[in-house]
Order: structure tokens, then sequence, then C-alpha cells
């Protein structure tokens, strides 16, 4: 079980106490999923309603969701309120500890072998931690660790769910894949450019809607835009990824 220090006030000042809680087993299941986290906060790590409605989702679907990010050095932070460079640095794996109630390993520990399917929520940490597409675009080059991860689910035929932005590791590591990034339409989708380039790293997009998914069945790779739309909903965002989820489930 995890252990959360809470601080508490009394006459004497502060004290710590332990409470004990686990955020990352459901009851009786025997569907265990990794979920891979890139930071907190959509600008410079993983997007929040995108990754915690993964997690809810696998909760309802009684699936063990065990969550991992990289031990490494964000590629910088951004203030969320300004939308500016702020000077200082943060850890990717401190950061998605967030996400996680504090129930988080390092992504070194994760094993294919040890689960049943996998899961990248989306969030600018995806392009900027993960992997480099933010700024190399078509000629990124992937976290190795997460390149370790996806080719050793992709060999073992287990699931992988992608969700926004995260595609592109898709398109990278598996060459001919079926995935979606949303559609061309530049009014409501500002990344639309990343169907071209998931084209150029050979990969075969598919033209969906923020709630909707793509399901390629020879990979077992499941895709859903997201909040690549620039005018999609949280109802929206939530229901597309509790598709994809599902659709995740239903392979294993």
């Amino acid at each position: 079980m995890n252990q959360l220090k809470i601080l508490r006030l009394n006459k004497c000042g502060l004290s710590l106490s332990i409470r004990f809680f686990s955020t990352s087993k459901c009851l009786n299941s025997n569907k265990n999923v990794a979920l891979v986290l890139g930071g907190c906060g959509i600008y410079d790590g993983s997007e929040v309603l995108e990754s915690t409605s993964a997690i809810i989702h696998l909760s309802k679907n009684n699936a063990n969701c065990s969550i991992f990010a990289p031990n490494i050095e964000q590629f910088h932070v951004i203030n969320h309120l300004t939308g500016q460079v702020s000077p200082e640095t943060r850890n990717v794996l401190e950061e998605s500890a967030r996400i996680a109630r504090g129930n988080i390993q390092p992504l070194e520990k994760l094993k294919a072998s040890d689960f049943h399917a996998l899961v990248f929520p989306g969030g600018f940490g995806v392009a900027k931690n993960l992997c480099d597409y933010a700024s190399q675009g078509a000629n990124m080059t992937i976290n190795k660790d997460v390149e370790r991860v996806v080719d050793e689910f992709i060999v073992a035929s287990k699931p992988i769910g992608f969700i926004c932005i995260s595609p592109v590791l898709a398109a990278r590591l598996i060459p001919g894949v079926e995935i979606t990034e949303g559609k061309r339409d530049k009014k409501d989708w500002p990344y639309a450019e990343t169907i071209e380039n998931i084209a150029l790293m050979g990969a075969k997009p598919i033209e969906k809607d923020s709630s909707e998914i793509h399901v390629d069945q020879k990979f077992k790779v499941v895709s859903t835009p997201a909040f690549m739309k620039q005018t999609a909903t949280p109802a929206e965002v939530f229901n597309g990824i509790g598709d994809l989820i599902s659709n995740l489930l239903r392979l294993i």
C-alpha cells in the first residue's frame, strides 16, 4: 500500500500522520494496464483531464492501473497562467506523481510481461519529454525507455492506447500503423499539420472527431484525438477516452 504523509496541526505545531491508501488497484480484476505520463499540465506535461479520464475509465472497467513516468528533467517549465517559460527546472517523474497521487514508478521499471495493455495520455509533455516532436517534427527521436516499452508491447501483441498528440509515438515506432490525430480542418484543429507529419513517418492517418476512436486491429492500437481539437468539450474528450479504454480492454 502506498503511504501518504499528511500534515496535521496540533497544539505543539505541525506533526506528521501516515495514512495508507492505494490509487492503482481496482478490485477483483485480472486486467493490468500501465499508464505512462510525461509530467503534469497541458503545456509542459501530461494533459490532466485526459490522464484522469483514462484512470477513471480503467477503474469503471475494473482494470488495475499502474502509473509510470521517466525519471528525467523536463524540457522546460511553462507558467500555465501566463503561458510563458518559467526559469526553473522540474522532474518529469515528480510532476507526474501529482496526477498519480504519489503512487507512481520510474518508467525504467515498466515491463510488458507484467501488463496486459498500455496507455499514453496526451499533453505537450509527450512531444517535449517523452520525445522531441515539438521541436523536431517528423524527424523526432524518442526517449529510450518509451521506445523500449512500446516495442515490448508490440512484440508481445498486447494492445496500446494513444490519446491526443501521443499517436506520434506510434507513427515513429510502428511502421504502417493506422492512427488518428483528428482532422485536417485547421479552423478547429490548430495542430492539423501533425496528420501530415505522421504520414511522413510511415503511419496511415485516419480522420476522426475528438470524441471518436480508431482501432488498428493488426497492431492492436487504439487512438482518439481528444484535445487535438481546440473546441472539444471536456465531456467529448471524456467519452472518447472511455470508448478507447473499452475497446483497448476488448483486445486483451
